[in-house]
């Protein structure tokens, strides 16, 4: 096949991927051979469908090749045959055996006996070889990775494994190319030729009156080539049609079409959505026209029954066709807001943010526990607090109800304000949407609750259909819906999406209302509020998770969005084309999560990303600055201008809301921040006097959602328990239950010396076999559960039930949880080394953020554990040297960094069983890390009581040295270093045996504090609260003593007599070995025994919140 013939088959094989026909597409890689889609191979592998994995490869390769090829095939069938024995389907084993196997037989027959002998075994993992075979998805995909390097390094397929670099719609172009050198031929050229087929050469007929028009000026025959990938596609049976420039009038969108009395069903908008004003707007207009008085050439299909097929955008790099003339932005950069002002400290993680509309500083908040708040950021004030809740759980749906008892964390995914501010939308992480009604003085009022989709409700906003205020929804359930705000009726349900539909923008054109949508496959739509179907249907960029927003004067639409691999884009849409207009660049590479962005003023974009805010001119794809707030900025933050621009709002990585300003904005601020001195709030000030409404659910430092969808910017920050934060002057700090401000925080903990049981509230796990102390604890992510590590290399997980005392189910002193065991009975149990008992080998244990897996390990190979089944879904690192400590890596759950006995760092990738880097500096065994997002470091500490900074990006070495030693200690000190990071992410607590210690980011410590007086014994453990107000730390005869982490002061003592029974000094030599802290309850710790006991322990003079549902049994009184 000559050159040229096998690139027709690339354009051929990119027009047929861009049309979608999936099948055709693969089967022409096939029959061709030019191009391997390893994608493809991979998904079809993934599924399991091994019938087209080998029709696939045979259009490349044969068994018979090569030895790669020899061994694909093999590896290949090996899979199959392991999954039919996996199964228990003997027969069909045999039959891969015999017909698929044998074959190999001729040149391994050793190998081809020891695979026949499986069929002898109850579970061929009694094979030695196989005894690391996990689940069926992960073999898959360990096979995977050997098949890629195979192939890779096959030489059949050397040249055809990359597609040839060209433009997009290559093919479109050229026809298009082809269509305008025929026009310009034409001897009778007209400036608005029918084209009807492609099948003849085009020419125009002659004009009635036999005068020859002259070719248009500007028309896009005779122009500049338009990109071909913005043409509506061909129908059924009609051929291209251009992009044509709609007048000014004409609005980007849908047009009506010129003969309405085709059925609406039979249509599909082939092009972009065009809209103009018409009698009867809700017509379905079924092809874009050329505007009268309008140059340019409109190629016209013929009338047809047929569905048209789908277009997918392109960006418009080679043309673009505007139907509104945007003036120049002119600006200074006095215009962006920029200076941090204010500080604003939620508890919990923000997962959504909303500016009043016309109360300029009044900021609406949600956040990750279900949460809402109304701040008043010029004041510093919280006007209005409400904690997540179901207004009338008998009118719930059974889904609903079964979803919280499975799961009781609720997330804010949108909350936003109508256009009047007078009422707000709130959409959740499971099914409802809350609708608050809103009066000037600060003050919510239920008004509607709506069970709105099965699953999560993605996005929540308002719009004027029919001059009457709704609400449109999306959903997990691939819906989009729309309800009346007085009653909660529904009016329209949207469907079309065939996956969940993760964000939606209404607006409105020339009195004609719609609703762009978008889902996580990448695809848009538009509807109008008719039930005839979705009129457009675009590719985002990235085909993943998008929003999109009209600029202020509502004329020009961007979009953003993020891919699966990381990469962002921020770009405006060409509506009249349905195109990409620009591309605006200054993104990271590899975005941490899904950049988040906002418009203001016509004139300016802003997107959170790489720990920073960017920001853009609308008119300029180049970045204008960019700005990190002082610091303390997540990977992707997200941020919210108010509507004049003059302030930005936007998350920081300790819980909290950080409110940037221009000129403008610092003056609005100062200006309520006197008033508020003064007392002197006129009846227009948006500001409450009303006492706080504070946080029934609290902070949550190193909970994290799971994504049921895979959204990232949809699941709070990852936190480790060692994420929490420290609080400044400025911060009006969030608050747990029936604690109003900075002086209560800690008054539960307010009686300096605890030595009366009467004093705490205690609970003692149950747990019918202690054996072995516990070496290793902590809170699952949802504070639902304790996980116990023994010495004896066994698991304990313990499980608070829901129950009329505990309706969500979180962990509580005050109701007993059940000691859980898997259906098999056999407890999760590590792996231990022959070369030294459990008893006396270093344990580590870490928690998936989804608390779906635990990665653990005692002495021998390192295990990850399925929580759910408690099995072992595979093992690695076989000792020597033996692991000491784990830590997940804060953006790849896949990259771990595991601490070593031989003083080494691995940081391992689980998903190809691959250690990327050994990290070399200590002097003897890792005993702990912490890893900081802000400051994009790993923290190292050894038994040798050096502390070590690594670059995450390099992993190259930053800093060293070792800990001090404290007044009257021989240096240098000796034995286990333990570290943390504060909420901060900069700060560090280091805990040794002689002291615990805050240090900042350049290993400089800034306080400490030693054993003394009645805290004398050595330390055996040290914590942060979950909000980092507290530091709790076990000593080694038992005692327990409570710090303020900003001063390190002893604020309280619990003697050992206080939570253990009988405790007499002189028989019971009983501590606490480690101590966990409850992710969302401040006062509330676990603490693990060198007895083997586990006890959760809470001041008996707080009571749980309402939230968690748990009621001392002395409170009668309370809900």
């Amino acid at each position: 096949m000559s050159s040229l013939s096998r690139e027709l088959v690339f354009l051929i094989l990119q027009f047929l991927d861009e049309e979608k026909f999936k099948e055709t597409v693969h089967k022409l890689e096939q029959e061709s051979g030019f191009f391997f889609n390893m994608k493809h191979f991979e998904d079809q592998v993934q599924a399991g469908e091994w019938d087209e994995v080998e029709r696939y490869l045979c259009g490349f390769t044969k068994v018979e090749d090569n030895r790669y090829s020899m061994k694909i095939f093999f590896e290949i069938r090996k899979q199959k045959y392991l999954e039919a024995l996996d199964r228990q389907d003997r027969a069909k084993a045999v039959e891969i055996l015999v017909k698929d196997l044998k074959v190999f037989a001729s040149f391994n027959e050793e190998l081809f006996k020891e695979i026949t002998q499986l069929l002898t075994l109850d579970n061929f993992r009694q094979n030695e070889q196989l005894s690391k075979y996990g689940d069926t998805k992960s073999a898959r995909n360990i096979m995977l990775v050997e098949l890629k390097k195979l192939i890779e390094a096959n030489p059949l397929f050397r040249d055809k494994l990359t597609f040839p670099a060209f433009k997009s719609s290559r093919l479109r172009t050229l026809i298009n190319q082809s269509l305008n050198w025929q026009h310009q031929l034409c001897k009778n050229p007209r400036p608005n030729p029918d084209i009807k087929t492609l099948f003849t050469d085009h020419s125009c007929s002659p004009t009635t009156n036999g005068a020859r028009p002259l070719p248009p000026t500007n028309g896009p025959l005779v122009g500049p080539i338009p990109k071909a990938g913005v043409f509506p596609p061909i129908g059924a049976h009609g051929p291209f049609q251009p992009a044509v420039s709609p007048s000014s009038g004409a609005i980007a969108g849908w047009m009506l079409s010129g003969n309405p009395s085709l059925p609406h069903a039979a249509a599909v908008a082939a092009g972009p959505p065009v809209l103009v004003q018409h009698s009867n707007a809700a017509a379905f207009l079924k092809h874009p026209r050329t505007p009268l008085g309008m140059p340019g050439m409109d190629y016209q299909s013929a009338d047809s029954e047929h569905l048209m097929k789908r277009i997918r955008a392109g960006q418009s790099d080679e043309v673009s066709f505007s139907g509104i003339a945007h003036t120049p932005n002119i600006y200074s950069q006095d215009d962006l807001p920029k200076t941090v002002m204010r500080a604003l400290n939620q508890g919990s993680n923000v997962m959504s943010m909303d500016f009043h509309p016309q109360q300029q500083t009044i900021l609406l908040v949600g956040t990750n526990v279900g949460d809402i708040s109304l701040w008043e950021v010029g004041s510093r004030e919280r006007l209005a607090h409400k904690s997540f809740k179901i207004w009338d759980i008998s009118a719930a749906s059974m889904p609903l109800q079964s979803a919280l008892l499975n799961d009781a964390v609720i997330s804010v995914n949108r909350c936003v304000w109508a256009p009047d501010g007078l009422m707000l939308g709130v959409a959740f992480s499971k099914h409802i949407v809350q609708i608050y009604q809103y009066n000037p003085m600060g003050e919510l009022r239920q008004h509607l609750e709506i069970d709105a989709h099965v699953g999560g409700v993605n996005d929540i906003a308002f719009s004027h259909p029919n001059k009457q205020l709704c609400i449109v929804t999306c959903g997990d359930d691939k819906m989009i819906k729309v309800w009346d705000t007085v009653a909660g009726r529904r009016h329209y349900t949207f469907e079309g999406h065939e996956a969940p539909v993760y964000s939606v923008c209404p607006h409105y054109k020339e009195n004609i209302q719609f609703v762009f949508s978008t889902a996580i496959d990448g695809k848009i739509k538009a509807w109008l509020y008719d039930c005839f179907g979705s009129r457009v249907d675009y590719d985002a960029p990235g085909l993943w998770c998008t929003t999109m927003a009209y600029s202020a004067d509502g004329t020009r639409l961007f979009s953003c969005g993020t891919s699966k691999d990381g990469e962002s884009y921020l770009v405006e849409w060409n509506e009249s084309e349905g195109a990409i207009r620009r591309t605006y660049s200054g993104f990271r590479k590899r975005s941490l999560g899904v950049v988040q962005f906002d418009t203001t003023r016509n004139r300016f974009l802003v997107a959170g990303d790489e720990f920073q805010i960017k920001f853009w001119d609308m008119d300029n794809i180049t970045m204008l600055t960019a700005v990190d707030a002082d610091g303390g900025l997540p990977a992707s933050p997200r941020l919210r201008f108010n509507k004049e621009g003059s302030l930005l709002a936007v998350t920081t990585s300790d819980n909290g809301i950080k409110i940037l300003a221009n000129s403008d904005g610092s003056r609005l601020i100062r200006m309520l921040e006197s008033r508020a001195v003064d007392k002197s709030r006129g009846p227009s000030e948006p500001v409450n006097s009303k006492p706080l409404i504070v946080n029934a659910l609290g902070p949550v430092g190193n909970a994290a959602i799971a994504p049921a969808l895979e959204r990232p910017d949809r699941v709070p920050p990852a936190l480790s328990i060692s994420s929490l934060g420290t609080m400044d002057s400025s911060r009006l700090v969030d608050v747990k239950p029936r604690i109003s401000d900075d002086t209560d925080r800690t008054k539960c903990w307010r009686i300096p010396d605890i030595i009366d049981p009467s004093h705490l509230k205690v609970l003692r796990l149950p747990d019918a076999i202690t054996a072995g102390k516990v070496v290793r604890l902590l809170y699952t992510n949802s504070g639902l559960a304790l996980l116990a590590l023994a010495s004896n290399a066994v698991h304990k997980l313990w499980k608070w039930q829901r129950s009329e005392r505990s309706p969500l189910g979180k962990a509580s002193a005050y109701v007993a949880p059940q000691l859980w065991q898997p259906p098999s009975g056999t407890p999760m149990t590590n792996d231990i080394s022959n070369i030294k008992p459990a008893e006396e080998s270093a344990a580590c244990i870490a928690l998936s953020k989804n608390d779906s897996y635990v990665m653990s390990a005692s002495g021998g190979k390192v295990s990850l554990f399925n929580m759910m089944t408690f099995k072992v879904m595979t093992t690695f690192m076989s000792p020597p040297p033996a692991a000491t400590f784990l830590a997940f890596h804060p953006q790849d759950n896949n990259i771990i960094a595991i601490g070593m006995e031989d003083s080494t760092i691995q940081i391992y990738n689980v998903r190809v069983d691959e250690v990327k880097t050994k990290l070399k500096g200590h002097q003897n065994r890792i005993t702990g890390l912490a890893f900081s997002q802000t400051l994009n470091s790993l923290v190292s500490s050894g038994a040798d009581t050096q502390l070590c900074v690594w670059s995450i990006d390099g992993w190259e070495r930053k800093k060293s040295r070792f800990i001090q030693a404290p007044a009257g200690r021989q240096s240098p000190l000796a034995g286990e270093t333990r570290v943390q990071f504060h909420n901060d992410q900069t700060h560090l607590l280091i805990v040794h045996e002689s002291q615990i210690a805050i240090y900042d980011s350049k290993l400089e410590c800034v306080r400490s504090w030693s054993p003394k007086d009645s805290l004398s014994a050595p330390i055996s453990s040290a914590i942060y609260s979950c909000d980092g107000s507290l530091i709790y730390a076990g000593f080694c005869d038992g005692a327990v003593g409570v710090f303020d982490s900003d001063n390190l002061r002893l604020r309280c003592r619990i003697a050992a007599s206080a939570y253990i029974p009988s405790f007499s000094v002189s028989s019971n030599s009983a501590y606490a070995v480690v101590i966990a802290a409850h992710p969302s309850e401040r006062n509330q710790i676990a603490l693990g025994m060198s007895d083997g006991a586990v006890h959760v322990v809470e001041p008996s003079d707080v009571a749980p919140s309402q939230d968690n549902g748990s009621i001392p049994s002395s409170s009668s009184n309370l809900p």
